[in-house]
């Protein structure tokens, strides 16, 4: 399969919208960040070993095949690049979802449904559901992933409306590394020591506040040191010239609360963890391309789907 390059200049959203408004495009783009070495089948996961062949209209035929059908010689299936992914049975064109992508990828402070509504012509109401399917591929597949390490700061939050009930999250960041975000129904003991078990690696230097609650789990980790904000410190220069802080873990949390002030306003509680999960894929790409940042992105949407029944038991406004 022909591999088409996404450059840094085509990651602009008006360059994408010149160089892939053509469905035919678009889809090319896809498979070109999908299946890199050429088309793999969602069902059997064969590669190759059995042919796959694109699917094409016989000039005899009367009725036309959908574009981007591929047939699998080993299950015998049919499948496109949209098939076991968050884009699968959408019937948004590629080209717009293309646009959504780019929007929510390189907006650092993200950005609203109505926003997207606007920008890409679709009603807010898909907009809102595009946001969510998007956010849903950036969450990460903790048990796969590399646990954190070296110097990791662990700090924690609270999200919602002033006087009401609000919902703790907990950031866990590698300092100059990367980041995972938890979101929690309370900050106890056992919450936290399931968090710090499942992302941090027990070979870390955990750095925390006053907390109580990460004393006892932290015990079985290689060193934790904690910072005292209640009596005013907020960084400590230790003896052998590393700083204790959790200033990393706060700049994230400033950045997730800058967005909930200037683009989405609310939170539901049910939705947090998927716009946590958004500033954490951010965070992590970071030193990326916007370009590359896509790509990565693309192979994050297989094996992860979201109906609107899933998502809209209590829509919010965003």
């Amino acid at each position: 399969m022909k591999t088409m390059q996404m450059t840094a200049d085509e990651s602009v959203l008006t360059e994408l919208v010149q160089a892939y408004a053509d469905e035919g495009k678009a889809r090319e783009l896809l498979e070109a960040w999908r299946w890199p070495q050429g088309p793999v089948c969602p069902h059997c996961k064969n590669a190759g070993d059995k042919r796959i062949s694109k699917l094409e209209a016989q000039s005899t035929s009367q009725g036309g095949v959908r574009q981007g059908v591929h047939f699998c010689g080993a299950c015998r299936q049919q499948f496109t690049v949209t098939v076991g992914t968050v884009l699968e049975r959408s019937h948004i064109p590629l080209s717009k979802w293309l646009m959504a992508l780019v929007l929510l990828c390189s907006s650092k402070k993200s950005i609203s449904a109505n926003q997207i509504h606007r920008m890409i012509g679709v009603t807010y109401k898909t907009a809102w559901f595009m946001g969510h399917r998007i956010r849903f591929a950036m969450t990460p597949h903790h048990w796969a992933e590399a646990k954190l390490k070296g110097t990791v700061e662990v700090d924690e939050t609270f999200v919602g409306p002033k006087g009401k009930c609000k919902t703790p999250v907990v950031a866990l960041v590698e300092r100059h590394g990367l980041a995972r975000v938890k979101v929690m129904a309370s900050v106890t003991q056992k919450n936290l020591g399931a968090a710090l078990g499942e992302c941090v690696s027990q070979e870390a230097v955990v750095h925390t506040d006053e907390h109580p609650g990460y004393k006892n789990p932290l015990k079985h980790w290689k060193e934790h040191q904690t910072v005292n904000h209640s009596r005013g410190e907020y960084q400590r220069k230790n003896p052998d010239g590393s700083r204790a802080s959790t200033h990393t873990a706060e700049s994230f949390f400033s950045l997730l609360k800058r967005a909930i002030v200037g683009a989405w306003h609310h939170i539901s509680r049910e939705h947090l963890p998927r716009y946590a999960n958004e500033f954490a894929f951010r965070w992590n790409t970071r030193h990326d391309s916007e370009g590359q940042r896509l790509e990565r992105f693309a192979r994050w949407i297989e094996g992860k789907r979201l109906t609107y029944r899933q998502v809209s038991p209590r829509l919010c406004v965003c």
